[in-house]
């Protein structure tokens, strides 16, 4: 039956075939072109191509049965336990997650501004036939944060609002006290240790510019930088100077100082318009 349905999938927009769904009593999905008794037709867009999932690696990665490695696009769910490290807390809840939510479907791709990462993996909005938009339910769900990378931007005003409403909703991650914010006045490396995803919180006391970055600065400890060339995404930066603000990301330490990289203003939420005393 998958071949069939990969057959009708590729069909032209001119073909009139149509494509019938019904499901077993185990629960399993069939396809065919020919109606019969309790099958339903799907809406299927002409052009989209169809693919089954062979393994989930973790929340936010999969692979494919013709073995197209896909990193789903705009968001970051928590790392599983793997090379004898731990897994990070709500890892494994994003990935049975995402095990179930792909169990007897098909997928399809959507693809942004870059098709593929530095690793050769395919950057993608996954959508089952369904028309469940993964990348956006795992958001919604509170099991991942958004991670917008420019320029893929494709659903960035979706992921968002998602995202936003999962954090006031209290929901998966937004409740864990792992990633609650952190003051970066209470901050310390030593507390913090390795590459890891924080949400800190702290007053901008400063601008500093270099040839590539502009650095929100938050202390002598702490900064946040921005890539010159996605300033145009950004507000003017001066209005940050005087708030309070929290940054969510990556820490990178360098000689005793921690640096987060920011490249989508949807990283940074004004606190306070006053600093905190």
């Amino acid at each position: 039956m998958m071949f069939l349905l990969i057959l009708l999938l590729s069909l032209p927009a001119s073909t009139n075939a149509g494509i019938y769904q019904w499901q077993d009593s185990n629960g399993s999905r069939h396809y065919s072109d020919r109606a019969s008794a309790g099958a339903i037709p799907i809406d299927i867009k002409p052009g989209y191509g169809y693919s089954r999932v062979k393994t989930v690696y973790d929340g936010d990665t999969l692979v494919l049965e013709d073995g197209r490695k896909i990193r789903l696009l705009g968001i970051n769910t928590p790392e599983v336990a793997h090379r004898n490290q731990p897994a990070d807390a709500g890892g494994e809840e994003a990935k049975q997650w995402l095990i179930d939510k792909l169990k007897n479907t098909a997928v399809r791709l959507e693809t942004s501004a870059e098709k593929t990462d530095k690793y050769g993996r395919t950057l993608a909005h996954v959508f089952t036939e369904n028309k469940d938009h993964i990348n956006l339910q795992l958001v919604e769900a509170g099991l991942a944060s958004v991670n917008l990378y420019p320029p893929n931007l494709l659903y960035a005003k979706a992921l968002v609002a998602a995202e936003e409403q999962a954090q006031q909703a209290g929901r998966g991650l937004w409740q864990r006290p792992e990633y609650a914010p952190i003051p970066v006045a209470a901050f310390s490396a030593a507390n913090y240790p390795g590459y890891q995803w924080r949400r800190l919180t702290g007053n901008v006391t400063g601008l500093r510019d270099t040839r590539k970055f502009v650095y929100l600065e938050f202390s002598r400890q702490f900064d946040v930088r921005i890539e010159r060339q996605w300033l145009p995404l950004f507000t003017d930066l001066n209005g940050y100077v005087g708030k309070m603000l929290e940054v969510r990301g990556w820490l990178n330490r360098s000689k005793g100082h921690t640096s987060m990289l920011i490249r989508h203003p949807s990283a940074i939420k004004i606190v306070s318009e006053k600093n905190a005393p």
